[in-house]
């Protein structure tokens, strides 16, 4: 498989297409953008035309999932994000400790807009977030995080989020979520498969085994010691041996000995979709 190719998946449920006409429509009551960003696709997940329907709004990109991203890999796109002037925050979704350096952030980039409206005799007393971000990018946890409880509903799976809902937190702060959003068509196959790899596009877009495939050999690229410590598997030459070898260490035997390569296929694609696989990173910067 060469992930540099080009491909041709079209990835563009109704949905989505619904969504960024409505964001347009509604971008005039924003003050600020909250872009969700998957930690381990820090290029991938990016939404790479964002800037045709969020005007020139403030934008803050939030990392989440750094608690399972590979930090050193991460954070040279960080670096990268902040010299091409964004505003940065890395966000745990395991816990609320990350919340009020959002708000703190938020709040200083708005602060010139706050005073000048209050020059004007307008009291600004309520900021409008919009949170926008790929499918599966920890958009719902990060609201409930924030809200402090089940507001919005959360899943490990693209699409759970079907409308642009108003969330309001306190008394200065409303949220507008969105339902995840990718562009029409994903033409990188390397960037198709990282998406797939942690579930930001449906697990019936590629083929599942080619899906586990392709995390097996990144591992065995990159990260060695993880491939041999969660799997057992040191060698990639034949991908029959590799999932012998990763069915018998998981106990996916069947009558007469044979491996079920289903049940292996579906572990390698759970582990990296459950955060049970930590400090790997899928994008590199060339």
């Amino acid at each position: 498989m060469n992930n540099e190719n080009k491909t041709n998946i079209n990835w563009y449920p109704g949905h989505m297409a619904k969504t960024k006409r409505l964001i347009k429509e509604n971008i005039n009551l924003i003050d600020i953008i909250y872009e969700v960003i998957d930690s381990r696709v820090p290029c991938s997940s990016k939404i790479k035309d964002l800037d045709e329907i969020i005007s020139n709004k403030p934008r803050i990109l939030i990392f989440t999932k750094y608690d399972l991203c590979d930090k050193e890999v991460t954070d040279a796109f960080i670096l990268k994000y902040k010299n091409e002037g964004y505003h940065v925050i890395t966000y745990d979704l395991t816990s609320n400790i990350d919340t009020k350096k959002l708000f703190d952030m938020t709040l200083s980039i708005l602060e010139d807009k706050i005073v000048n409206l209050k020059n004007k005799g307008v009291n600004k007393n309520k900021i409008r977030a919009l949170v926008v971000g790929a499918p599966n990018t920890g958009k719902s946890t990060l609201i409930n995080r924030i809200v402090g409880k089940n507001i919005a509903v959360s899943g490990n799976k693209p699409g759970v989020t079907k409308n642009l809902n108003w969330i309001r937190i306190g008394e200065n702060i409303e949220l507008l979520d969105t339902p995840g959003i990718l562009l029409p068509k994903l033409e990188q196959e390397k960037e198709a498969y990282n998406l797939a790899s942690t579930t930001a596009i449906k697990e019936d877009i590629l083929p599942k085994e080619d899906v586990a495939v392709y995390i097996i050999k990144f591992l065995h690229k990159y990260y060695k010691n993880i491939l041999k410590d969660n799997y057992g598997v040191q060698n990639i030459d034949d991908f029959t041996e590799v999932f012998d070898i990763i069915g018998k260490r998981r106990g996916f035997v069947m009558r007469g000995g044979v491996i079920d390569d289903d049940r292996v296929v579906n572990t390698i694609i759970n582990d990296i979709k459950q955060g049970k696989i930590k400090g790997i990173t899928f994008d590199r910067i060339d």
